[in-house]
């Protein structure tokens, strides 16, 4: 249940449903089996698997939901071969290869023809809202993915007024000064990874992976124009990640000091393991995301 990465959003308006409401809106649209040619559906599915009851799970001020995305599979190389032999029976029955727009129509029907016969895989995608700080957290790195749950919770309530989480000063101008200055704020420590590139067209990329981030060949770099896209950090030594440029923290990981909390604890069954883990997980993030929005000048004030 532990979140791997953070996309962060915010609310423009507060958000007031109850956990009560949201969990009738999301009822409109539950995750469901593909239809024989459908190739994608998305839906609401219970945070908590088989053991949850509900579409949302609520604790304090946090109200958690899962998206389920199931699609078919059609492997590409397939559909290649079976339309290049479509193609090498029509040019031998009429002397002719079909032109581009014919291609295409012999194509889909090619996948039309697929679709009831291929394998389905599923995906969940988990997000949070913090109704205490205005936010809505993510577990993914990829803005698509986070999009495509902010579009469901936006057909299922009419209305869902988040904007991408931004502060004042550009992570990218925070990060390049840190390295720098050979120097971070109490309580940041800088990791052995980085991502530097060259704003300039075609502009160079160096990435560095168990480098001393403070060594004289990175500095050389950043001296020489470089700027600090990712960069790899640890928060008190209870919370590790990469972020990135757009304020995205990847490949997060909590440190031992908060898994021996999480141990602990005097949970027995599954559902209270996760309330557990919920619970400890959306606290120190509620502690950890103020403090670290600070140190790049506070949340942008122009939304």
């Amino acid at each position: 249940m532990w979140f791997r990465n953070l996309s962060l959003y915010r609310f423009t308006k507060p958000f007031e449903l109850t956990p009560e409401e949201l969990d009738e809106q999301l009822a409109a649209r539950p995750s469901r089996p593909l239809g024989d040619l459908e190739p994608a559906f998305t839906g609401w599915t219970q945070p908590m698997g088989e053991e949850g009851t509900q579409l949302v799970h609520a604790l304090g001020n946090c109200i958690m939901v899962c998206a389920r995305k199931e699609e078919k599979i059609l492997p590409a190389a397939a559909v290649r071969e079976l339309l290049e032999q479509r193609l090498a029976e029509i040019e031998e029955k009429e002397g002719r290869r079909p032109g581009a727009k014919a291609r295409r129509e012999l194509k889909e029907n090619i996948i039309f023809e697929m679709m009831p016969r291929a394998f389905s895989k599923s995906s969940r995608q988990y997000a949070y809202i913090d109704r205490k700080h205005g936010w809505l957290v993510v577990d993914t790195a990829s803005a698509t993915r986070a999009e495509e749950l902010i579009s469901l919770l936006r057909e299922c309530l009419g209305s869902f007024p988040v904007v991408p989480l931004a502060t004042e000063e550009a992570p990218v101008d925070v990060m390049t000064q840190w390295v720098k200055d050979r120097s971070v704020p109490t309580g940041l420590e800088i990791g052995d990874e980085c991502e530097l590139r060259d704003l300039v067209e075609d502009g160079g990329i160096v990435r560095a992976r168990r480098e001393d981030l403070f060594s004289d060949e990175i500095q050389a770099h950043v001296q020489g124009g470089k700027r600090v896209m990712k960069l790899a950090m640890t928060w008190k030594e209870r919370v590790s990640f990469v972020l990135d440029e757009h304020f995205i923290l990847r490949r997060l990981r909590f440190e031992d000091a908060v898994l021996d909390e999480a141990g602990e604890s005097q949970a027995e069954t599954f559902a209270e393991r996760f309330d557990a883990d919920f619970t400890l997980m959306s606290g120190e993030l509620q502690h950890f995301l103020p403090a670290f929005i600070d140190l790049f000048g506070g949340l942008e004030q122009n939304v």
